[in-house]
C-alpha cells in the first residue's frame, strides 16, 4: 500500500488575525482517508459482493484511495 497520503483531505487557509498573517493549521483527516471512507460506503452499500469480513473491505478501500491518488498525480 502506498505510504502517500495525498495532503489534507480540508485543508484550511490562512487568516489574518489582528492584521498579521497567521496560519491556522488544522490537522484532519488525510485525502487518502477521504478517498478509503468515501469507498467503503459503496462497499458496504453493496449486499453481493465478495467483501464477507471487515478486514477485506477495508483493504479494497485503501487500495481504491491509492489508486485515485495514483491517478490524481498524473
Amino acid at each position: 500500500m502506498s505510504k502517500d497520503t495525498g495532503g489534507q483531505a480540508f485543508p484550511s487557509p490562512c487568516r489574518s488575525v489582528a492584521d498579521e498573517m497567521v496560519n491556522l493549521e488544522y490537522r484532519g483527516m488525510s485525502l487518502r482517508d477521504y478517498f478509503a471512507a468515501k469507498a467503503m460506503l459503496a462497499v458496504a452499500a453493496c449486499a453481493d459482493t465478495d467483501f464477507d469480513t471487515y478486514d477485506l473491505r477495508a483493504e479494497f478501500a485503501y487500495r481504491q484511495a491509492d489508486a485515485m491518488l495514483k491517478e490524481r498525480a498524473k
